[in-house]
């Protein structure tokens, strides 16, 4: 009779962890950090499949790994926030919420199958001002980190982590925080440890736009980046250039927020007639 093989509930958990870090490593970076303005993504892929995509109104999501898996998480958090907003109020749509659903989610495909997801998230918020920003990480055995203002996800995190520590400042203008986000992402997979050039054709950039109102994110054409690490472009206001692809602007005297956030009694609406 066979005897049946044992691996303690530590090994076990070793082993899934090992795995899902081999497979984020195989991956590109990508660098989440605040600025003046808002929210910076950037992200270094060369194919047509997305890291860096919207969630809701002020919140977006990028991520490393195996595609498959994080778009599926992706669009479960697009389908979660619309359904929050619709039924209740577009302000309890947050980062924190969108965070804490991958959190749980992640955890429970870490300790109860086989095989963990080869992802690592990043949800971001944008508020009013930088103080109110909110970056949080969510790695692929369902831990969850409040980020101080920047991070780096893929296997040469660390390394680029380096990089945006020394350099990172929250009131930098956007080229600013693109260059020093390009910069990190070059710092490392260099021949005999050199640092790389990276060009816009290589990178996804998108932002969240403090000062847009409605829908903040917006992503940067291959042009627009150029531009800004050329030193030639400013920082796209609101509307964006024609080749902005971005969301248009909201029509004037559109409602922004739901109507259930507004305290109609008492008489303080006004007369539909």
């Amino acid at each position: 009779m066979a005897m049946q093989f044992y691996a303690s509930p530590e090994q076990v958990q070793r082993d899934r962890s090992e795995y899902a870090r081999k497979g984020i490593a195989r991956g590109r970076s990508a660098v989440v950090l605040t600025y003046a303005g808002g929210v910076l993504f950037v992200a270094e892929n060369t194919t047509t499949l997305r890291k860096v995509s919207e969630i809701y109104d002020r919140i977006g999501f990028a991520a490393v790994g195996r595609y498959n898996e994080f778009e599926a998480l992706r669009r479960a958090g697009v389908r979660l926030a619309d359904v929050n907003g619709y039924s209740y109020d577009r302000r309890d749509v947050t980062g924190r919420y969108i965070a804490n659903a991958f959190t749980q989610t992640l955890g429970a495909i870490f300790s109860e199958t086989s095989k963990p997801y080869e992802v690592e998230i990043c949800i971001a918020q944008v508020g009013a001002t930088a103080e109110q920003d909110e970056l949080y990480r969510i790695t692929y055995d369902g831990s969850v980190m409040d980020e101080p203002g920047f991070m780096a996800m893929g296997g040469s995190a660390e390394a680029i982590s380096v990089v945006l520590k020394e350099r990172h400042d929250e009131a930098a203008d956007l080229a600013s925080a693109l260059a020093l986000a390009v910069k990190g992402l070059g710092s490392v997979g260099g021949e005999n440890g050199n640092e790389r050039r990276l060009e816009a054709k290589q990178l996804e950039v998108a932002v969240l736009d403090r000062n847009r109102r409605g829908r903040a994110f917006r992503r940067l054409t291959d042009a627009t980046v150029s531009g800004l690490l050329s030193g030639d472009a400013q920082e796209v206001p609101d509307g964006g250039e024609p080749g902005d692809v971005s969301p248009p602007p909201p029509a004037e005297h559109k409602p922004t927020s739901s109507a259930a956030s507004e305290d109609l009694e008492g008489g303080s609406g006004t007369d539909a007639s």
